[in-house]
């Protein structure tokens, strides 16, 4: 990592970004293209293992590709906010980000699909519920999962030197720049 005082090393700190996101990007190869999607997920950590759980239609294009290749990376991101300069290029942006690695699973049994659609209902929900999927839901849909083999973080934390203009400050501002 490039700069190495926004790393995230504390696995807490991590596993809080992962917990607070509730969109995640996954990134896949179709063909040495690179195709990335949003995608809603669950997660575990469990035995110091992080595992991503997703869900998706029966056929599609990220059907195709994980059944191609599949090879895998991931991005989550929260806090964020525009960290406003005096000019546009010193603009910056607060956030707090973790990136992994791996290969992405399709679950092949009900009871696995069930598991991983429990971590992602109880992710997205965040309660702590066993929800019941019936036989024909869980026949209709694709479940995967990412267990992931390394992952990163990373953050920008505004300083205090930095002023961000109050909203109105900003209109006006703006406003009369452009004319």
């Amino acid at each position: 990592m490039r700069r190495k005082e926004r790393e995230i090393t504390d696995i807490n700190e991590k596993m809080s970004v992962i917990a607070k996101s509730k969109i995640c990007r996954l990134g896949l190869s179709d063909n040495n293209y690179p195709y990335v999607i949003p995608l809603n997920y669950g997660y575990s950590y469990e035995n110091e293992k992080l595992t991503l759980f997703f869900h998706s239609a029966k056929e599609g294009k990220k059907t195709t590709i994980i059944q191609n290749n599949n090879n895998a990376c991931f991005e989550v991101d929260c806090e964020t906010r525009l960290i406003e300069g005096e000019k546009p290029c010193n603009c910056s942006y607060e956030f707090k980000s973790v990136i992994g690695f791996w290969k992405v699973f399709y679950l092949e049994t009900n009871d696995e699909k069930r598991k991983g659609l429990n971590y992602l209902m109880k992710h997205q929900t965040e309660r702590e519920i066993e929800y019941n999927f019936i036989e024909n839901e869980l026949n209709n849909v694709d479940v995967y999962k990412m267990v992931v083999e390394t992952f990163t973080g990373k953050q920008r934390i505004k300083n205090r030197k930095e002023k961000t203009p109050a909203p109105n400050e900003r209109f006006a501002a703006n406003h009369y720049d452009n004319k």
